[in-house]
Formats: C-alpha cells, structure tokens, sequence
C-alpha cells in the first residue's frame, strides 16, 4: 500500500465499518499489519515480518494485499494472483495471514485501513509495519498525524536508511512519542502515539527487482 499527499478529507470523515472483516485473531494478541501491493511477494517480506514479530513482540502478521494504487505508474497483477503467491510465501510460516480485507472494506490510504480494522476489531492490538523509507516521507502521507496518534508504528530499517528515517519531519514531529530499540518490545501494548524504529539486516529481493528481471510478468 501506497499514499500520497493528497487533500486530506474532513477531520470527522472516517471510512466505512466492514461488512465481513478479516482474519479471526486469538484474544490477547498483538498485531502486526504490513500493507502492501505485494506485486510480488518476495522473501524480503518474510524476512521483515520474522523480525518484526520478534523484536516488536508481536504475535502474528497480516500481509495486507492492497486491490490496486492508482499513484504507481504501472497497473499491478490482478488482486487474486497477487493473493496467492503471497499465500503460497507465507504459508512457511503460520504466524502470517495474507489478507484482502482492505477490497472487502472499500479503503485505499493506509489511515483508512487502519481505522476501518480498528471500528471491525473493538479492543483488538494492532501495530501498523512499515519500512525506513517510508518513514522518511511519511509527512506526505494523507492525514499521517492522525495515523500516527491511531496505531503504534513499528519501523525497521535497513543501516543505510536508518538516519534519513531518523531525521525525518515526522520523526521529528512525534520525537516525544519515540520508543528506543531497547523498549521495542513493548511497542504494541503502549497507546499511540507511540513508535519505534529498530535496525535490521535486510534481503535483497525487491518486487521491482523481481518484475525488471521478467521473473513476475504482468
């Protein structure tokens, strides 16, 4: 999933609730919800969910397969294959559920998902994953303070992106809010705002990588 810095609607206007929500998680758990175009999985998102299950604490993952974005210049692969080569990937690990809620729940920009998930699960932990990078350009996201003060936030970043993310307007912006890695544990049980940015190895396979070298053709 992808956003944009597009004008943000009313402070009031929220998405709406879903008629059939998503996986049933366990009472008690924490979690992790990666979004995503997952165009295609790789073993990269794997590898950022482990550790994001094992440094944040987190019980399980949702891969949250986004329909479509309308910012990226090429059309993804159709909702359904996407589906099922990411339920293929995860199905290496059980802690990870590949989910479409987000076309069930007609939301597009990441603090709608988030809120639309928040109304369908009452009282439910969840903490919203992303990557450095992201991180970096958060302040252009569509309503990315209100995200911020809905959900904890959990970033893992390669080295090389570690101090941008770090420098970053909303990084500084919610400095106050920040967890250190030593405390990244307890991210999930701490009301938002509430964020950590923890360094992790990374893998090299990128879904852009994998198109340009025709090993996912559209």
């Amino acid at each position: 999933m992808e956003n944009a810095a597009l004008a943000a609607g009313p402070e009031e206007r929220g998405p709406k609730r879903a008629a059939h929500p998503g996986p049933r998680p366990r009472p008690g758990q924490i979690v992790g919800l990666l979004g995503g175009s997952f165009d295609p999985a790789h073993d990269g998102h794997l590898h950022i969910s482990r550790e994001a299950m094992k440094r944040f604490g987190l019980d399980h993952i949702w891969w949250l397969v986004s329909p479509a974005n309308p910012l990226k210049r090429h059309a993804p692969a159709p909702l359904e294959r996407r589906m099922a080569h990411a339920a293929r990937l995860a199905a290496r690990d059980r802690r990870i559920t590949v989910t479409d809620v987000e076309a069930r729940m007609g939301t597009q920009m990441t603090w709608e998902s988030v809120e639309a998930l928040r109304r369908a699960y009452r009282g439910q932990r969840f903490v919203w994953l992303m990557g450095a990078d992201n991180l970096a350009v958060l302040h252009l996201w569509a309503q990315w303070t209100r995200l911020m003060r809905t959900i904890p936030i959990g970033v893992l970043a390669r080295p090389s992106e570690s101090l941008a993310a770090r420098l970053s307007p909303a990084a500084r912006r919610f400095d106050h809010a920040r967890l250190r890695q030593s405390q990244a544990g307890r991210l999930g049980r701490i009301a938002a705002p509430c964020w950590c940015l923890i360094d992790i190895p990374m893998v090299k396979d990128s879904s852009t990588a994998l198109r340009a070298a025709g090993r996912w053709p559209q």
